[in-house]
C-alpha cells in the first residue's frame, strides 16, 4: 500500500484557519441578534457560561468580540424564549444551539450510569423519594431554583458541594435530562420540566451512541479545522478518547480524513492531526486578518484548550483567580488581547460600580510585542468600545503605561 504524503501547513496558515472557524478573522461587524446571532452561535458550536463578571459575562463578552453590536438581551431572546438555544454542559457549563439536543441524550445516558452509585452512597435507599418529589413539585409548581428546595434540610458532607439533599437532587435531575434552565434570575439557574423547556422535535429525537459520535467528532472536526484525536475527544467533552481513535480510522479508511504536520508558533516540534480533505481550499480561500485589536474572554471558545492556544499562538494563559494574591504572575482575572491573528497581551481591568467606569489595573505586552502609537491607539479605542458594551461611563481609568515593555 503505497504511503500517504502528510500535508504541511506552516503556522502562519493553521492560525488563520483556526480563527475563521471561531468567528475570529473577520471584522467584528454585522447583525447580533435573532437568525444572525443563532447562526453565529451554531458556527462556534457554544458559549461558555460563567459567574465571574468583572466587566461583563463570559458569554457575553464571547459574543461581543465576535459582533460588536451585540447586547445581552439579544442572546436571553434566543434563550429563554425562542427555546433555540439550551443550556447545559460540554467541557464546562455552556450555552448550545437547541438543534444539538438530541446528542445530549448519550450524555445523559452517562451521568445517569455514573452518578447512581454515588447517590447511594451519599444518601442512601431513599434517594428515588428525593428526586420523585423534586419533580412532582417543579411539574406542580413550575420552575424551581436551588433556593427554592430543601430548606430546612441538613447540608451534606462528601456530596455535591456539601448541598443538602433536594439541592443535590435538582442537580442530578439536570445533569440526566429530566429537567432543563428554564431561565436564570440574577444569574441563579431556574428549572422546569424538559418537556415544558426543550421543543418536541428536538426533544423526541434520541439518536444511537453510533451516530452521536459521529456527529460530535464531524462538528468538532468542523470548528477546530485540524485537530488529534485528544483535541476531538476534549471539543464536546462527550467522547472517550478509545471512541475518537476508532472514528479518525475508519473515516481514513473512507477517505473522509488526511493527515497534516502543523508547525507550532514558536518554532518548535511540529504536530500530526487529522483534517478534511478539502483543507487546502479552506487555506487558499483565506482572507487576510482584520487589523484591529479586541479584547477576548478568559473562557473564549478559542482559547478553551490551553495547550493548542500555546502550540498555535506561544501564548501561555491560566486563570489566576485560585492563587494567592501575592503569587499571581499576572492578575486575578487577566483578558487576553488579540490583534489581527496574533495574542499580544493580557490586560487586568474591571468595571467599577462606584465611578461607572472601566478600570485598567495594568497591560502585560508579550515578549516582542512594542507599544508603538499605531498599537496603543487601536488598544486605546478596543477599551473604549469595551466600556461602552458594559454600561461604563465614556471614560476609562488607567493605572498603566501602556507604552512599557515590561
Amino acid at each position: 500500500m503505497k504511503a500517504q504524503l502528510v500535508l504541511k501547513v506552516d503556522n502562519i496558515a493553521a492560525r488563520r484557519l483556526f480563527l475563521q472557524k471561531h468567528a475570529l478573522l473577520e471584522s467584528p461587524n454585522g447583525a447580533s441578534k435573532g437568525e444572525d446571532l443563532l447562526t453565529l452561535i451554531k458556527r462556534i458550536g457554544f458559549v461558555q457560561v460563567d459567574s465571574i463578571n468583572t466587566v461583563e459575562r463570559a458569554h457575553h463578552m464571547i459574543l461581543w468580540s465576535r459582533r460588536q453590536n451585540y447586547r445581552p438581551p439579544n442572546l436571553a431572546q434566543l434563550l429563554e424564549k425562542d427555546r433555540s438555544l439550551f443550556e447545559h454542559w460540554t467541557h464546562d457549563a455552556s450555552i448550545i444551539p437547541t438543534e444539538f439536543f438530541p446528542h445530549w441524550h448519550y450524555r445523559f445516558k452517562q451521568s445517569a450510569e455514573s452518578l447512581q452509585s454515588r447517590w447511594k452512597v451519599w444518601r442512601g435507599a431513599e434517594y428515588q423519594e428525593k428526586l420523585n418529589l423534586i419533580l412532582r413539585q417543579i411539574e406542580e409548581n413550575g420552575p424551581a431554583g436551588t433556593s427554592d428546595v430543601g430548606k430546612d434540610e441538613k447540608r451534606s458532607k462528601g456530596g455535591w458541594w456539601e448541598w443538602n439533599p433536594s439541592k443535590t437532587a435538582l442537580e442530578y435531575l439536570w445533569r440526566t435530562g429530566h429537567i432543563s434552565v428554564s431561565r436564570r434570575e440574577k444569574f441563579q439557574k431556574l428549572y422546569d420540566l424538559t418537556e415544558r423547556v426543550i421543543p418536541p422535535a428536538h426533544r423526541s429525537v434520541k439518536p444511537t451512541k453510533e451516530d452521536t459520535v459521529e456527529w460530535a467528532c464531524s462538528s468538532a472536526l468542523e470548528r477546530l479545522g485540524f485537530a488529534t484525536p485528544s483535541e476531538i475527544a476534549a471539543y464536546w467533552d462527550k467522547l472517550s478518547l478509545t471512541d475518537v481513535k476508532a472514528w479518525c480510522e475508519q473515516a481514513q479508511t473512507r477517505q473522509e480524513l488526511i493527515p497534516v504536520e502543523i508547525e507550532a508558533a514558536n518554532q518548535g516540534k511540529a504536530k500530526l492531526c487529522f483534517a478534511r480533505p478539502q483543507i487546502e481550499t479552506d487555506l487558499s480561500a483565506l482572507g487576510n486578518p482584520a487589523q484591529r485589536v479586541r479584547i477576548l474572554s478568559p473562557f473564549d471558545p478559542a482559547l478553551r484548550d490551553r495547550k493548542r492556544a500555546e502550540f498555535l499562538f506561544d501564548f501561555n494563559y491560566r486563570i489566576e483567580i485560585f492563587v494567592p494574591e501575592a503569587k499571581r504572575q499576572y492578575g486575578y482575572y487577566v483578558f487576553p488581547v488579540m490583534e489581527g491573528d496574533k495574542l499580544i497581551g493580557r490586560i487586568d481591568m474591571k468595571r467599577d460600580k462606584a465611578s461607572s467606569a472601566l478600570v485598567v489595573k495594568r497591560f502585560w505586552p508579550e515578549p516582542g510585542v512594542r507599544m508603538g502609537k499605531g498599537r496603543i491607539n487601536r488598544l486605546t479605542c478596543e477599551l473604549e468600545r469595551c466600556a461602552q458594551f458594559a454600561g461604563c461611563s465614556d471614560q476609562v481609568v488607567s493605572h498603566t503605561d501602556l507604552t512599557s515593555d515590561h
